[in-house]
């Protein structure tokens, strides 16, 4: 049978002979069908289960005809801001709108409305009254309940209840949207579907919720940050599939909100189905007058080899979508989907990446974490390795070993990231010399995100001697390789606990390091991190201890211009903050000093043409 794209309007429908789709499906990104996009997953895992699905890209939210294209599906809408939170898509750090929407045919913004998931849910509303919603993605996984908002700056409801829908799928949620579509199938009422894994689900009988945590009502934690602090660890607490409660959260008017535990992960077997199924790896045809979407261009020749992370970074909302719980490919499976890169038109010989969440993290933790699931009151690498950690890289040499040796291919580069904390919780250093021999280009980007110790533990990151010690073998096995390469560290600002006294000090570090990054990453406050819920409360919710907040503009802007010293831009706010910081030793033309006592201006003459 031919490949093919799924029907994107009713031409499409009606060339293939359906009269009705069991679902329609409504997402905020242009339609790619690749893997690395959610919408393509669940997709064409319902078509693989014998159900056919209507896709609707970014519709108009300004004419509720826009999703009635198709008329009503027989089973459910389904509902996707899309591979990102559309906030987090539209804003920066600072709250300005982006120029780009990667997403989008030609990159082009405003092709999708803000808090797209309610919007879209709402859409429905006004035409089809009661036929089911649900929803999945990021957006929906991370805002499921009570959630502060940072571009409102507001403790927001579940957007179950804000979209109007009636199911939320959190996580990957494969697991979830075939029990879902076979209870519907099967006939039953959407409102009777509470039993499923990984949803999300409103009731007003408090009667029918068995076996829950009741968190703090609504209107508690939107009142009182303390109470919203121990609220969001509990659900924090609660990520893991197999030790992970039912929670139960409690709106105006007896309306409760309740969290089923996390879905099963997938086994490998499940892993190899979904990333063998018929997709086209690109965008659809129709974009292409457009400009197509940039987007594929980060994932086109790049393998997911696993998904989940076991490296509790605070400010990564991967415990709350993902889970810890490492699942990984096979390596047949992988191997076979690099051949067929090799066979497309405009291959060069370079994959471009060969990981996950983080690259070098191919299964669980340890041992423990395949029966019992994960500890829900400790960290795997954090704040020291645990003596149970499994910190083995050979399956994964194994696998880039093959990749490497297949006809076609030149080089294997690993760009998705790696944990240095684990990579030296190794013992044998085999993978650290086949990194720099092979799977580098000149330059291996690490996020040791601080260097201040008061910062990284508030971060979840290993402290600063770690990747010091890192740096220090990474460099002797690249002389030992005879090769000239080098780390470039990605940092962050004005993350919860870095006062600045702490940017003082990662300003220091860069000077000593000679590097000057061209962009730093101002701590962004996405929905259900850790970070977050700091940012908000002031409250580490792991103790309830009180933690400092830079929420000024002005300091944040001068921890940012720190990073940056040398930038003649940011003269003025780099002096500030070392008078501020009784730091004016740092003001001079010693070798030590970070910026002169004035503003040097060079004026450049420019001569008369004659």
């Amino acid at each position: 049978m031919e490949r093919n794209f799924l029907p994107i309007c009713r031409e499409d429908m009606l060339e293939r002979g359906i009269e009705q789709f069991d679902f329609v499906y409504i997402i905020g990104d242009a339609y790619v069908d690749h893997p690395s996009f959610g919408h393509a997953i669940i997709s064409r895992l319902l078509e693989a289960h014998g159900y056919s699905v209507g896709i609707i890209a970014q519709p108009d939210w300004k004419d509720k005809g826009s999703i009635a294209i198709y008329g009503e599906p027989r089973l459910a809408f389904l509902v996707s801001a899309g591979n990102m939170d559309s906030m987090v898509n539209h804003y920066s750090v600072s709250k300005r709108l982006r120029e780009k929407d990667s997403f989008t045919p030609g990159g082009k913004m405003g092709k999708r409305p803000d808090y797209a998931t309610v919007v879209y849910g709402n859409l429905i509303r006004q035409t089809y009254k009661k036929t089911p919603i649900l929803l999945g993605g990021v957006e929906a996984s991370l805002r499921r309940l009570a959630h502060y908002d940072y571009w409102s700056n507001k403790v927001k409801r579940s957007i179950l209840l804000d979209s109007g829908a009636d199911i939320l799928m959190y996580g990957m949620g494969e697991h979830s949207i075939i029990e879902l579509a076979e209870a519907l199938d099967s006939g039953l009422s959407v409102s009777d579907i509470t039993f499923v894994a990984g949803t999300v689900y409103k009731t007003q009988k408090k009667e029918d919720i068995y076996d829950a945590i009741f968190l703090p009502e609504f209107e508690e934690v939107k009142a009182d940050k303390s109470s919203y602090a121990r609220s969001f660890y509990q659900q924090y607490c609660n990520t893991d599939p197999f030790s992970g409660k039912r929670l139960a959260e409690q709106y105006p008017g007896k309306i409760f909100v309740v969290q089923n535990p996390p879905a099963q992960p997938l086994s490998q077997m499940e892993m190899d189905d979904i990333y063998a199924l018929p997709y086209m790896r690109t965008y659809h045809p129709i974009y292409e007058p457009l400009g197509g979407v940039p987007a594929i261009s980060e994932v086109r020749f790049s393998l997911t080899s696993s998904r989940g992370c076991f490296g509790g970074c605070s400010f990564c909302a991967l415990t709350f979508h993902q889970g810890r719980i490492i699942q990984s490919r096979s390596h047949e499976s992988i191997v076979k989907e690099a051949e067929l890169l090799t066979k497309e038109a405009d291959f060069k010989g370079y994959i471009h990446d060969v990981g996950g969440p983080t690259a070098n993290f191919r299964f669980p933790a340890c041992d423990k974490q395949l029966s019992k699931g994960v500890c829900a009151d400790r960290q795997c690498l954090f704040p020291q390795p645990c003596k149970n950690l499994k910190a083995d890289h050979k399956d994964y040499l194994k696998l880039l070993r093959r990749l490497r040796n297949i006809p076609g291919v030149k080089k294997v580069f690993i760009r998705s990231g790696i944990r240095f904390d684990y990579l030296l919780a190794d013992k044998d250093r085999t993978f650290l010399r086949e990194l720099c021999q092979y799977h580098v280009s000149g330059q291996l980007k690490v996020a040791p995100e601080h260097i201040s110790d008061t910062v990284l533990e508030k971060m979840g990151k290993p402290q600063a001697q770690v990747y010091y010690q890192f740096a220090r073998e990474y460099q002797k096995m690249n002389e030992k390789l005879g090769k000239k390469q080098y780390l470039v560290p990605y940092l962050m600002s004005s993350h919860p606990g870095s006062t600045l006294q702490e940017a003082v000090e990662l300003a220091e570090f860069l000077r000593d390091l000679g590097y000057m990054p061209q962009q730093v990453q101002d701590f962004y406050p996405t929905p259900s991190t850790i970070s977050t819920c700091m940012y908000y409360t002031g409250l580490d919710p792991r103790t309830m201890q009180s933690v400092y907040v830079a929420h000024n503009p002005h300091e944040k802007a001068m921890q940012r211009a720190l990073i940056q010293y040398r930038d003649p831009k940011n003269y003025e706010l780099v002096k500030e903050a070392l008078q501020k910081t009784g730091r004016t030793d740092l003001i001079g033309f010693d070798k030590n000093c970070l910026i002169p006592p004035r503003k040097i201006v060079r004026h450049i003459n420019k001569k008369r043409r004659r």
